[in-house]
């Protein structure tokens, strides 16, 4: 059985740029290196036509890793519990 990747991801900005701008590195990271790797990919983010369908597609997966829409692992988890809930 083939896996397909979204059609919407064909249009995504992120296409083509540093992959390791929207994953966390194996080995880990320093606070401050992952703040300037997670700035850099929402920026991408920002510019991106598909951003709004990046991340319904995330929230509705439950994506755990990466920036997907221009929102982090934690900024997600945040959505999905809902205003005023901790």
């Amino acid at each position: 059985m083939t896996v397909q990747a979204a059609p919407w991801r064909q249009q995504g900005a992120c296409r083509g740029s540093e992959q390791s701008l929207f994953f966390a590195p194996d080995t880990g990271e320093a606070r401050d290196q992952r703040r300037s790797r997670e700035a850099a990919a929402k920026r991408i983010c920002v510019e991106c036509a598909v951003r709004t369908t990046c991340l319904e597609s995330s929230l509705t997966l439950k994506e755990s890793h990466g920036i997907w829409g221009g929102l982090t692992e934690s900024e997600r988890r945040g959505l999905l519990r809902g205003p005023g809930l901790v």
